[in-house]
């Protein structure tokens, strides 16, 4: 039996509302997509017909794990795993360790969680989402024809960080 902590049931139905069903949208880079799982990510996987216990898997394994979901502190955890869904595990760990002021190397290890320890969860959250949304204009800034998804990024991030407020409450 697998051990699923209560954080990470509380993260993914986050996802999952944001990321919706099946999709296959020619402006997304992802290509085809289906509870926000991406052929372009997951190129031998049947998306269309993609079951949500086979995507928390592939969430638990491939984004939770990776972020240490577990050891971060709930609102956190919920803001990077959003994060890691949305732009990518290596981004929304670079961007935890910007935030953080430590050694930036894309993956969220000792000397993350050591610095994180020492800092109020709130803070991290709004350093963190602060930053989250200055990469979603850059992203636009690069590539104009990724402004269509602009607003849809920016209501994501506002409720991810409601969320994340929620928790701490």
């Amino acid at each position: 039996m697998k051990k699923t902590s209560i954080t990470f049931e509380t993260c993914l139905e986050f996802v999952l509302a944001h990321e919706g069903g099946y999709s296959n949208d020619p402006n997304d880079p992802g290509g085809e997509t289906r509870f926000g799982i991406s052929k372009r990510q997951y190129p031998n996987l049947d998306i269309a017909h993609l079951t949500r216990e086979t995507a928390a898997d592939i969430y638990r394994n491939d984004y939770w794990r990776r972020i240490c979901g577990d050891d971060l502190p709930p609102a956190l955890a919920m803001v990077v795993f959003d994060a890691a869904v949305n732009q990518g595990v290596a981004k929304a760990s670079r961007m935890v360790q910007e935030s953080l002021g430590v050694t930036v190397d894309g993956a969220i290890g000792p000397d993350t969680l050591a610095m994180l320890a020492r800092k109020k969860p709130a803070d991290a959250v709004r350093d963190f989402m602060a930053r989250r949304a200055c990469h979603y204009a850059w992203l636009v800034a690069k590539n104009p024809s990724m402004g269509s998804f602009l607003m849809g990024w920016y209501r994501r991030c506002f409720d991810a960080h409601k969320a994340a407020l929620e928790l701490m409450a």
